[in-house]
């Protein structure tokens, strides 16, 4: 029996046949155990070469949508169609206007933020820097930037000084919207993109206009601890959910949680991916119990390993789903643009909690940044970095995996520019920061980044400030002050 794909012109025939399929099995149509036929039967079908077709197989297979059985054939994964269609149901319950704000001490919570996130001076710097969030600018090619932002100076000098949209400019929205739509597979247009002053501001923002005072906020723990004081500061009970090599456990969730944060692609700290059915599960989850899930597609945009894990966003069919995006990690954090596309129940009100809070994002940068997609430099750029952060990645798991074995369990992610590594039993997370400080290397701990007590102390490895010759120089150094250090009896074991 032929399926039903419709092949639109001669662009992306991979992607095209893969997000049918996976909207056929993620709606019902194709139910789980459903045979497929061979690739080359479809191919013979749709009319494009086998190759495309087993192409879009191994990714769905990849990604968890499709078995393989050995000389038997391919067929729907099972327990997948589970998503209901958004006119299964009434629209969900989700606030359409700014709620007012309670006061809040908030002074505990920022004070409480771990050092991982502070900023340091130059000169408190570490010769060897393991900060996570960090990204190498001697890569970035600041001749083609430069230009653009001349472009963008040229333009805005022709017209008045003036406010504009809280949303943002509508070149940069376009770009924007296509580059999710290609990279992540998000369906949006440009008007379902509002540009922010980086992540933590969308998280702010979504975080004022559903969070009101005494609601229940889950996030994962261990997770971000920015994200968490946002919501707390609002009056929020934030509860931490544990997560697992899966990701976020769904089945831990709390009742009563109007908002869930979470970051599925590449989970902060720890780095693991979301699987398929814990995704699936938390849309369930999320359409059962009216709450709105915040998707920061933390890191995402670098991977290294596999095919790429397909968005919450892309799965969501009764818009519940905010998702969050930056330019931090792919250009650097300076720029200062993020972006969020919200529920479209939600778009009125986050433009006007921008507009109330900054009125806009400077709109010289964000014309610059549209330009600098529109001309394919950014495309460029994220290919070349890929190959650097790919190759310190590289060298940082040799030496986890080698003279470091004895002391960390590393947690290896497929994407991303940090990894986590747990301390073997015995070692002290703390006297070790301190002892490799003293060495001139900067190392953070993950204990701080729990909501409650850690279960497993270990540390975080950020390697997108420090290079590969760098991370060998800095890592022979942890392996001798180790070596030296619990033959001698160091503090540094509990």
């Amino acid at each position: 029996m032929d399926i039903a794909i419709r092949i639109e012109g001669r662009h992306d025939l991979t992607g095209q046949i893969f997000r049918q399929l996976r909207t056929a099995i993620v709606d019902g149509r194709l139910e789980g155990g459903a045979r497929l036929p061979s690739t080359r039967d479809l191919a013979k079908q749709l009319g494009v070469s086998r190759k495309t077709t087993l192409d879009a197989f191994e990714r769905l297979v990849a990604e968890g949508f499709l078995n393989t059985r050995a000389g038997d054939g391919t067929f729907v994964a099972d327990g997948l169609a589970r998503v209901p269609h958004a006119a299964a149901m009434s629209a969900p319950s989700i606030v359409d206007d700014v709620p007012r704000i309670d006061a809040v001490d908030a002074r505990a919570l920022w004070n409480a933020l771990p050092d991982a996130l502070a900023m340091p001076t130059p000169q408190d710097s570490p010769g060897f820097d393991f900060r996570g969030g960090v990204t190498d600018k001697t890569l970035f090619p600041f001749d083609a930037w430069r230009r653009c932002l001349h472009h963008a100076l040229r333009q805005q000098a022709r017209g008045p000084g003036q406010y504009h949209d809280p949303a943002g400019d509508p070149q940069l929205r376009g770009a924007i919207a296509r580059y999710v739509a290609f990279s992540r597979a998000v369906a949006c247009s440009w008007d379902d993109v509002l540009v922010t002053q980086g992540a933590q501001q969308a998280l702010d923002l979504l975080a004022r206009v559903v969070v009101r005072p005494g609601d229940v906020v889950a996030v994962e723990d261990p997770g971000y601890p920015p994200a968490r004081a946002a919501f707390a500061s609002l009056g929020a009970t934030v509860i931490g959910v544990p997560v697992d090599a899966q990701g976020l456990v769904t089945d831990r969730l709390p009742d009563d949680a109007r908002l869930v944060y979470v970051t599925p692609s590449h989970q902060f700290p720890l780095g693991m991916p979301m699987t398929l059915e814990r995704r699936v599960a938390l849309l369930e989850w999320a359409q059962r119990r009216r709450a709105v899930i915040i998707e920061d597609d933390y890191d995402g945009e670098f991977r290294f390993e596999g095919r790429p894990v397909e968005s919450l966003k892309s799965l969501d069919r009764t818009g519940l789903v905010a998702y969050v995006g930056t330019f931090s990690k792919t250009i650097f954090p300076e720029l200062r643009i993020g972006y969020a596309i919200p529920p479209r129940a939600l778009r009125g009100a986050l433009a006007k909690a921008k507009q109330i809070v900054d009125w806009h994002t400077c709109t010289l940068t964000q014309a610059a940044l549209a330009r600098f997609m529109h001309e394919g430099d950014f495309a460029r750029h994220l290919k070349r970095v890929q190959k650097h952060y790919d190759a310190r990645r590289k060298m940082l798991i040799a030496h986890l995996r080698g003279a470091l074995a004895p002391w960390f369990d590393a947690i290896v992610p497929t994407a991303g520019i940090h990894l986590a590594a747990h301390l073997k039993p015995g070692l002290d997370e703390a006297a070790l920061v301190r002892a490799a400080r003293a060495q001139d290397v900067g190392l953070y701990g993950i204990s701080a980044f729990h909501v409650g007590v850690p279960v497993r102390p270990g540390l975080l490895f950020g390697y997108g400030g420090i290079d590969a010759l760098r991370i060998d120089t800095a890592l022979a150094k942890l392996a001798a002050l180790l070596d030296a250090g619990i033959a001698g009896g160091s503090p540094l074991v509990t």
